[in-house]
């Protein structure tokens, strides 16, 4: 006997093109057994839950109105893409979701022509979907954009100025806001959306466009304007997008179709002019779990559909994350200038924690990492000690006023930046592969790495006591080594490393948290009669010349390692090396940094394997250099 699919009508959609002409029933239907399919994919692989059961029913009826892909459809931030996913096509391969080889948990362009546009940082929709609306324009094309955002994401400038620019030239396109938070909604109910129905019409556009034409002679423009927009203001809280030149339909309930489906139709039959489409959602729609959690499940590890409960991960030494959050309040509570801020990631940067204690003292500044910065430099040219928080792919935003406020006036701002190095089922985009060559390029910053927790401890305590300029400190996603904490950090002094194992004939020489790698690199080599020295720079910038060179001078061979992209530590020890003329001796250096390539998501031990920056690789490079020793033994100590 062969039981009936829970997906009968799902497992009939292919693609986008299978929606169409599909009843009303039907697609509450599919929606249903959607939302089911995500929850099923999710418990297997982990990643976002609750925003993608968020907008099942959005995505629904943005792909059975639209004509997808030549119509383009951006999602912002992508963590939302994973319904859409499965209705492009990629359903069966919706399991290897985040995996290596698998797909990715953001829409990305090389996956599928339905993601016209890569996202996973937020507040690019805008921008994108203008640039798309005028290519389309350019190239005389008649294609539909779609753009759908957060609320969360219109918390950043950069979404604001998109819609300044696509409403001062009247670009036709169409942004849905996604609010699932209520944070700006007022309340939605039968008369919200019978409203909503009424003005995204042709015949209320109709009689506006009539009456518009009406009160111009008579000079009443501007007071029919203003009575207008008080009427759909106080209904439905638009004015404000009016005012940035979009015509204004909500809001809605986004989780009834048969409201979303007609408004949809209406919005895309509009011939003119950017619209905004205020769609109302719950975070974790149709999964009581997700429902009731306090993040709505915004991440999860696999779980268990029926409980949801979520796996638990192995115990085991704390996260760097953890315990940069735990030292900086054991120091906030000995200095009440010290303050915290963080941009939309209380949790993810362990800020929550501070906030618990120093809720005056800490602020959430949205999605917002240019105000983070410039904000954190008007504290401390006031003389707090702010610590800004943020992840290394997410401070890449707020460049400019690291460098501007920040840099040029030598401002204190301590900058805590996690997440740095690769990051496992994230990917490439939110890989903190950069921030050394970038911080490091700027005059009078201070830039450490932690190469264990312990070391993380002691350069919050140096950052404390850098009131003259400022410095930043990086460590990776994770759990730390399970080295024993110290009860209370101690200033580091500045620009000096130190040498952790001593030996004679090969050097290695790491800056941040592949410290451990390298003494195993050291014992694998030890084996075949090799010596090595493995020291731990702890700076970047300003570099330990002194250590530097006494490791080129007493080795044949000097490694450098780092969590970081080409032109970054080692560029910096050999700028030293070459200005002070050690390489004329015959040293044999070479640096060992990420691959100048975006690696797609893995596990992160694979990662670093495949990056050539494990024990094993780290082992080869100084066989390799010096030319005496045995790879083949290398790869069997690995092995073991």
């Amino acid at each position: 006997m062969t039981l009936p699919s829970k997906t009968r009508l799902l497992d009939t959609v292919s693609t986008p093109a299978d929606l169409k002409g599909r009843s009303r029933d039907d697609l509450k239907q599919i929606a249903d057994e959607l939302r089911s399919e995500v929850i099923d994919a999710v418990s297997v692989t982990g990643g976002h839950l609750g925003a993608g059961l968020g907008v099942v029913e959005l995505t629904l009826a943005i792909h059975s109105v639209y004509d997808t892909p030549e119509d383009k459809l951006i999602f912002d931030v992508g963590h939302q893409c994973y319904p859409h996913k499965i209705l492009t096509g990629r359903r069966d391969r919706i399991r290897t979701l985040r995996q290596g080889d698998g797909l990715s948990g953001f829409t990305k362009r090389a996956e599928s022509e339905y993601d016209p546009f890569g996202a996973a940082h937020a507040s690019t929709s805008i921008s994108a979907g203008l640039g798309f609306a005028k290519a389309r324009d350019l190239t005389g094309k008649d294609n539909k954009v779609v753009c759908v955002i957060g609320d969360g994401a219109m918390s950043a400038g950069m979404a604001y100025e998109a819609m300044n620019n696509a409403g001062s030239d009247m670009s036709r396109m169409l942004v849905i806001l996604n609010d699932n938070d209520m944070s700006i909604a007022p309340p939605v109910g039968a008369m919200s959306h019978h409203l909503s129905k009424l003005v995204s019409s042709r015949s209320y556009r109709g009689l506006r466009k009539f009456a518009k034409s009406v009160v111009k002679p008579i000079g009443l423009t501007n007071q029919a304007r203003k009575a207008e927009e008080y009427l759909r203001g106080f209904a439905m809280g638009g004015t404000m997008f009016e005012e940035l030149g979009f015509y204004y339909v909500g809001p809605i309930d986004g989780h009834d179709l048969d409201v979303l489906l007609p408004v949809l139709e209406n919005c895309k039959a509009m011939e003119s002019g950017p619209v905004l489409l205020h769609v109302v959602t719950q975070k974790g729609k149709g999964y009581e779990p997700a429902e009731n959690s306090a993040d709505k499940y915004h991440g999860v590890a696999k779980f268990n559909v029926v409980t949801g409960e979520q796996q638990k991960s192995k115990s085991g030494p704390p996260s760097y994350t953890k315990v940069f959050a735990q030292s900086l309040v054991k120091e906030a509570r000995q200095d009440d200038t010290i303050v915290g801020i963080t941009a939309a990631m209380p949790g993810g940067t362990g800020m929550d924690l501070f906030e618990k204690e120093f809720p005056e003292r800490m602020f959430d500044v949205g999605i917002a990492e240019q105000h983070a910065v410039t904000f954190a430099a008007g504290l401390a040219a006031d003389g707090m000690k702010p610590f800004a928080a943020i992840y290394s792919t997410f401070l890449q935003r707020g460049y400019d006023q690291v460098v501007h406020d920040v840099a040029i006036q030598s401002l204190p701002v301590r900058f805590a930046i996690d997440r740095a190095g690769l990051v496992g089922a994230d990917g490439p985009t939110h890989a903190g592969s950069f921030d050394i060559g970038y911080l490091g390029a700027l005059p009078g910053m201070v830039c450490m790495a932690a190469a264990d927790e312990a070391e993380l401890v002691h350069m919050v305590r140096t950052a404390v006591e850098i009131d003259d300029r400022p410095s930043a400190f990086r460590y990776p996603r994770g759990s730390g080594t399970g080295v024993e904490l110290p009860e209370q950090g101690q200033a580091l002094e500045i620009g000096r490393g130190r040498i952790v194992r001593e030996g004679t004939s090969i050097a290695i020489l790491s800056y941040g948290a592949r410290l451990s790698e390298a003494l195993n690199a050291a014992d694998m080599l030890a084996a075949q009669g090799l010596s090595c020295t493995v020291a731990d720079a702890r700076f970047a910038k300003p570099l330990d010349e002194e250590l530097v060179n006494r490791l080129a001078k007493e080795h044949e061979v000097l490694i450098t390692i780092e969590e970081g992209a080409r032109g970054g530590f080692g560029a910096f020890v050999l700028q030293h090396l070459a200005d002070a003329g050690a390489l004329d001796t015959g040293l044999k250096i070479r640096t060992m940094h990420l691959p100048d390539i975006f690696q797609d998501q893995d596990k992160p031990e694979l990662m670093y394997a495949a990056a050539g920056l494990d024990a094993r690789s780290i082992a080869a490079c100084a066989i390799e250099a010096l030319g005496r020793g045995n790879v083949q033994d290398i790869d069997r100590l690995a092995r073991a």
